[in-house]
């Protein structure tokens, strides 16, 4: 696997394991996160990687760490014991009954986001590795339980394809395909009268996942959604060449789930990189409230070069985030599954819910103009957004890079939506 860059100080990401058994430097770096090992030291970390407590919930990471170079993590995060904030009821959160978590109108009415209409005709494209079976059923329960219309194969809402666009479809993946739910309920909730491809790649390495966002493109998707990541290296800017520059298209990736630190492909200076917040109800007048999720990845690229649209001072290469959304699990999202393992209502966190809820918004805004650079979009809009001004994801000697502040900041970006105008060219 490909070893992250971080920058000094920064907790080391838990990606950097070539084996799925912690070391003391990685205890010592969850640590220093806030996160606290439910494993003993030395003990093999379970198929879904390490189970982890933050703030009260339990969380598992849905897909594990990667043992191989050039081959990327989902950005999921599942709460498996606990109650998160967002929850309305004490329930079994692994295979509850009924939703606990945010639903569709909680998030629209804390990003302002219309609750009818809007996004009619867009497709709004999920590129994930392996197959979900379950995926149109599971996610017929979810629009059914909030009563959003019916996105079906039949009905021509949704599709699924392989990295090459056939029904070749790879082999089934647990936790590949909780993060595949998690990334259809965001996209259900924000943008309701959008249409889904979800684009299956064969497996998780970057040359398979970067073949299915062109695959994506060609199908005609406007808005591209990828929760995964994994480290930096030298072959970033090759990649970004040949899958992420598409003008006129809206490509959003997660910014990752363990701090101060940073991934590709978050860190290609195409995309649009979704950071994390956390969200709650507040008595100012907006009713909600987010801070920076200690979670979210930020900071400077190694590799990839500044877009022009970015004008922070700390970094002089790309700096990671853009914009951000709730990832935090302690507040997070209300999700169905059924594929394997625990089936029912789930909460899941982690930058993979933030990503297509983001992608979702783009939609909602309409189809970026032709040879457009979307991740701009924000940069021109910055009063369309709720600025985000506190919290923190690790330690950066107080700069901006790690620090929720006013304007511009690592983890949080630009902010969160408040509406759709700052997703508009």
């Amino acid at each position: 696997m490909r070893t992250p860059h971080t920058s000094p100080g920064s907790p080391t990401s838990w990606r950097t394991t070539l084996r799925r058994t912690l070391s003391a430097a990685a205890v010592a770096t969850l640590a220093a996160a806030g996160l606290a090992l439910a494993a003993p030291l030395g003990q093999a970390a379970p198929s879904t990687s390490t189970t982890s407590t933050a703030h009260g919930v339990s969380v598992a990471h849905s897909c594990a760490a990667p043992t191989q170079k050039n081959v990327m993590a989902c950005n999921a995060l599942k709460v498996v014991a606990g109650t998160p904030r967002s929850a309305h009821a004490e329930s079994d959160l692994t295979a509850a009954a009924a939703p606990s978590g945010y639903g569709p109108a909680s998030l629209q009415a804390a990003y302002n986001l219309p609750s009818a209409g809007g996004g009619s005709g867009q497709t709004v494209a999920i590129v994930d590795a392996y197959d979900d079976p379950n995926a149109e059923a599971d996610l017929a329960v979810y629009r059914s339980q909030y009563g959003l219309p019916a996105c079906t194969t039949a009905n021509g809402c949704f599709s699924k394809v392989d990295q090459n666009g056939g029904t070749k479809y790879p082999r089934g993946d647990s936790g590949w395909a909780e993060e595949i739910s998690l990334d259809l309920d965001m996209v259900s909730a924000a943008c309701p009268n959008c249409k889904i491809l979800l684009v299956e790649a064969s497996s998780a390495t970057m040359t398979n996942l970067g073949t299915a966002v062109n695959t994506a493109v060609r199908l005609g998707a406007k808005f591209v959604s990828n929760s995964y990541g994994g480290g930096e290296s030298s072959s970033d800017p090759t990649f970004d060449t040949q899958y992420f520059d598409h003008p006129g298209v809206a490509i959003t990736v997660s910014s990752g789930d363990n701090g101060y630190g940073v991934e590709y492909p978050a860190a290609s200076r195409y995309v649009t990189a979704v950071g994390g917040t956390s969200l709650r109800t507040a008595s100012n007048s907006r009713g909600w409230t987010d801070t920076v999720w200690s979670g979210a990845g930020s900071g400077c690229s190694a590799y990839d070069a500044k877009p022009a649209w970015q004008t922070d001072s700390g970094c002089a290469r790309r700096t990671v985030a853009d914009v951000s959304a709730v990832a935090d699990p302690n507040t997070g999202v209300a999700v169905y599954d059924s594929y394997r393992q625990a089936t029912g209502w789930m909460v899941f966190g982690g930058t993979s819910a933030s990503a297509p809820l983001i992608a979702a918004t783009y939609a909602l805004a309409g189809s970026p103009s032709s040879g457009s650079y979307p991740a701009s979009f924000p940069y021109a809009h910055t009063s369309a957004l709720y600025d985000v001004t506190s919290g923190s994801n690790g330690s950066c000697s107080g700069s901006y890079l790690c620090t929720g502040s006013s304007g511009y900041d690592g983890p949080s970006g630009l902010g969160v939506p408040n509406g759709t105008a700052a997703f508009t060219g």
